[in-house]
Order: structure tokens, then C-alpha cells, then sequence
């Protein structure tokens, strides 16, 4: 995802959405956002499997840097699931971390996935 992706998943806040609360993301953010999604939801990785993801703010969307502490997880692991697998992060963030690692544990394989990705590059970065 880049940045008219990212700018399209910004235009899409609807009354009652999680995403109107918080404060918009500076550029460093946005680019960190785009990075983060294209990943996939990481607890789905983890377990062998690609799904797109949603965007988890560890630490809500208002405080500095929030929007970098940030977690790709599907639909499923964000917010649809249940108390048993898939278990979703909201409400279930005891089980959740038991199951899956913690936030902290997560967010760092998350920084390692996304400096290997920079490393090696973009797929779509490809000339062909």
C-alpha cells in the first residue's frame, strides 16, 4: 500500500468508527501506516497464512508517536473474533497475548519485518 491507498483508507471514517477518534498522522506516520499494512495481519503470518490487515494502535491514537506503535491484524484477530480462535484483540487482550504474544513481543517482529521488507525492498518495486 502506498500513499493514494493510504490516503483512500483515511477518507473512509464513518460516523461511529474507531478511526474519528485520535488525531491524523503526520507523514513519517502515514508512511509507517502503508508499511505496517502491506504486511498482513502478523498473528496470521505467524501461523502460515496472508491476510490483509487493519490497523491495531497499541497505544490509542492521540498520545506522540501513536501512530507508529502500530500492529496489522486482520478483521478476525482485530476485532471480529471470539474468546476462543480466532481471538480477537478487542475484547479479549488477555487471551489474545497468551495465545499470540504480547503487544510488545508483536510489535517488535513487526519492526523487524518491516526493516528485512526495506532491506530487501518492495515487491512492487520490481521492473516487471
Amino acid at each position: 500500500m502506498r500513499s493514494g491507498e493510504l490516503k483512500w483508507l483515511m477518507s473512509e471514517k464513518k460516523e461511529g468508527d474507531m478511526a474519528l477518534k485520535g488525531r491524523q498522522p503526520n507523514m513519517e506516520e502515514a508512511n509507517h501506516l502503508a508499511d505496517v499494512s502491506e504486511l498482513g495481519c502478523v498473528v496470521c503470518l505467524n501461523r502460515g497464512f496472508n491476510n490483509p490487515a487493519e490497523i491495531h494502535h497499541t497505544q490509542g491514537k492521540t498520545k506522540p508517536n501513536a501512530h507508529l506503535k502500530i500492529l496489522p491484524l486482520c478483521f478476525e484477530h482485530h476485532r471480529r473474533g471470539g474468546d476462543k480462535e480466532p481471538i480477537s484483540r478487542h475484547p479479549y487482550k488477555k487471551r489474545f497475548e497468551e495465545a499470540y504474544g504480547t503487544e510488545e513481543e508483536l510489535l517488535k517482529q513487526v519492526e523487524e519485518l518491516i526493516k528485512e521488507q526495506k532491506e530487501y525492498g518492495y515487491l512492487d518495486d520490481l521492473p516487471f
